[in-house]
């Protein structure tokens, strides 16, 4: 009985597997700084933070560690609990699926796919 062949076409050139993975950094690179810049410039604006404590807490929450300084104003409290909700878990887990998808997805289901010559 002969083997049925699962797939037929190659693995991809190492240049456009290197191209994939750039575009991904890329992107992952300005989801970051995007997610960092709202959280920056809401902790500058509602919780009256310097820049550099505003990007202190902007990034322990967005690491998921929480925030370091108190906040006093209400409006404050609410933009960080907003900011804990939308920046932990959408943009951290987009930004992961994004850097790492070109890499398990060549790697792992494509390549293990191929055609294996049998003797």
């Amino acid at each position: 009985m002969e083997k049925t062949r699962i797939k037929t076409k190659a693995l991809l050139p190492v240049k456009i597997y290197r191209l994939r993975i750039i575009k991904s950094s890329i992107i992952s690179l300005l989801l970051l700084v995007f997610s960092l810049g709202i959280g920056i410039v809401g902790y500058k604006y509602f919780c009256n933070f310097s820049w550099t404590d505003a990007l202190l807490n902007a990034s322990m929450i967005l690491t998921g560690m929480g925030p370091v300084n108190d906040i006093s104003t209400s409006v404050g409290k609410i933009f960080a609990s907003f900011l804990c909700h939308c920046t932990v878990v959408l943009p951290f887990l987009t930004i992961f699926a994004v850097f790492f998808s070109p890499i398990f997805l060549i790697i792992f289901l494509y390549r293990f796919h191929l055609d294996v010559d049998e003797k």
